[in-house]
């Protein structure tokens, strides 16, 4: 039926066996490198030796002089303006990033090997923080906590009067603390909100979640009870707030007694009924699930779109697709029409299902209701088509976004890699990942990929080729990334070079996983270097037990 329309557009003659032969990608390596394929390439070279663990970062007396080079009056300033422009590859970059105080001072935190001087180094490079140029350096620094509490200090504090922070500032650094656990610092920030006047429901909101992910359900409570302290008054609002950052991380029958608890402090609303309906749905226990939609019903709350689209994802996600068509089909018959979100959802479990053509079919049904994909629906349906190996084809739906407008982003081409990886088409996955880079920003998960896939294939100087060039794109690596290689090179008995980046992600105040500190000290003790494992814990306890500044 509908299988008969999907196949003119997504399929082709051939294309319906298992595991068609991917879209040829090599075809772009015969044109002239682009620059960002120079960059790669020119990133081994990049970085340098491996320093000893033990070696400081040194200033220069008089300052940076990387950074003196951009004092530049009106008119040399304009001279290298059109250098950059002129130079090739890279110029248009590197130009932006010249007049551009944001890009400046993150590239100067990012390559700072001392966070105990990075506050000498910002005083040096004479820029004048503003609260907008502020606040886009945080949201950069968001994977680094310690990095990014230690500028949102210095900024404040800077001379002249200092920068007077946004809310949204306040809260990137709030989030970026509690995601490193560093909790005591995070309530010193609120302290400062407080005292400004700033603090809001949304900021314990924030709170909560962090707490809620950490399974520190107490202390997520906890933080809900101290509210009026700040002078925030509880609402319906930061109620909700809790019980969805409980409900996410899977701590639904907690949320459940606090619901039902607090039932008569609030008066819950079909935002209140539908958080729940997904944490009994993620359970996965569906007859509670229809127990608390018949309380909704029962207490006067009409079912939204939003409540519609939990659902349907709950149903999908126990398996019971039908079902959930049929949900999809009484609200529209009450005038509710399903979103992109709901498509998405029946796109993404017939793909999972290998039920392509309905897939397809439901995809096409949506854009003939007159509703428009959007991204998210698009990387749904790539989804389906790498679950059954038709590569060519998910290609095909990414040109079809483009033609529609639509730019596929860093999750479409990673749902692409983690197939072509989990297959070991691991060549195929690095020409991929390089005719990416010139058309999307790779994320943390694209770099943690594609430098797991190296390591785990005994091909480390690739997986540090990843790196040096994430490097060189000013991408501040995550946790997993960085753990990524570090296991990587301890596998290969690299224990210096390990060394070496497990001080650089301990000074970029991101602390290691367990396992990834006792393999490195296990190799440590066998290789009779002591000195440097004690270094390398005395880093530890720095940041853990006391993270302020030196």
């Amino acid at each position: 039926m509908r299988a008969a329309t999907a196949g003119g557009r997504y399929f082709r003659c051939g294309d319906r066996g298992e595991g068609a032969t991917p879209r040829p990608v090599a075809a772009a390596d015969r044109r002239p490198p682009s620059t960002t394929e120079r960059d790669l390439s020119e990133a081994v070279k990049y970085g340098g030796s491996a320093r000893a663990p033990s070696q400081r970062c040194q200033r220069v007396e008089g300052g940076d002089s990387r950074m003196a080079s951009f004092r530049l009056t009106g008119l040399e300033a304009r001279k290298v303006f059109a250098r950059m422009l002129s130079s090739g590859a890279g110029g248009s970059d590197a130009a932006v990033e010249a007049f551009d105080p944001a890009k400046r001072l993150c590239k100067l935190i990012i390559s700072c090997r001392q966070a105990s001087g990075l506050e000498i180094e910002l005083d040096h490079s004479d820029l004048r923080v503003t609260p907008d140029v502020a606040e886009r350096v945080l949201e950069r620094l968001d994977n680094a906590g310690m990095l990014a509490y230690r500028f949102f200090e210095w900024a404040r504090k800077q001379r002249r009067g200092g920068c007077a922070h946004t809310v949204r500032s306040f809260h990137t650094v709030v989030a970026s603390l509690a995601k490193i656990r560093q909790y005591q610092l995070m309530w010193d920030v609120v302290a400062i909100m407080r005292r400004q006047g700033v603090v809001n429901v949304e900021t314990f909101g924030i709170i909560m979640r962090k707490y809620a992910r950490a399974q520190k359900v107490d202390e997520a409570v906890y933080t809900f009870n101290v509210m009026e302290k700040y002078g925030v008054v509880p609402n319906l609002a930061a109620f909700n707030s809790l019980l969805c950052a409980l409900c996410k991380s899977k701590n639904v029958r907690k949320a459940q007694e606090i619901f039902e608890q607090m039932n008569g402090r609030f008066s819950p609303d079909a935002k209140t009924y539908s958080i729940l309906l997904e944490g009994w749905g993620r359970a996965p226990n569906l007859p509670k699930m229809r127990e608390v939609y018949s309380e909704m019903l029962d207490a006067g709350c009409q079912p939204d779109i939003v409540t519609y689209g939990i659902m349907v994802d709950s149903l999908c996600k126990t398996g019971r697709v039908e079902e959930a068509v049929f949900v999809v089909q009484d609200m529209s018959s009450r005038g509710c029409q399903p979103t992109t979100f709901i498509y998405s959802v029946l796109v993404h479990t017939y793909g999972v299902e290998m039920r392509i053509e309905d897939a397809v079919a439901t995809f096409l049904d949506m854009q003939k209701d007159g509703i428009v994909p959007d991204v998210v629906v698009y990387n749904a349906l790539v989804t389906a088509f790498c679950k059954v190996k038709k590569f060519d084809n998910a290609f095909r739906v990414m040109d079809d976004m483009e033609g529609h407008g639509i730019t596929p982003n860093s999750r479409t081409w990673n749902i692409i890699l983690n197939k072509m990886i989990s297959l070991g088409k691991d060549e195929e996955a690095y020409r991929v990942f390089r005719r990416m880079i010139k058309r999307c920003q790779p994320d943390s998960d694209t770099y943690t990929m594609m430098i797991k896939m190296f390591c785990e294939n005994d091909r480390l100087e690739m997986a540090l080729k990843v790196w040096k060039y994430m490097r060189l794109k000013q991408f501040l690596p995550s946790m997993h990334t960085f753990s990524v290689l570090i296991n990587g090179l301890c596998d290969k008995g690299e224990v210096s070079q390990a060394c070496v980046l497990l001080e650089d992600m301990i000074e970029k105040g991101i602390r290691p996983p367990g396992s990834t500190f006792g393999k490195l000290r296990q190799l440590l003790l066998k290789e009779g270097r002591k000195d440097v494992l004690e270094f390398l814990v005395d880093k530890m306890k720095i940041l853990i037990q006391e993270p302020l500044f030196d």
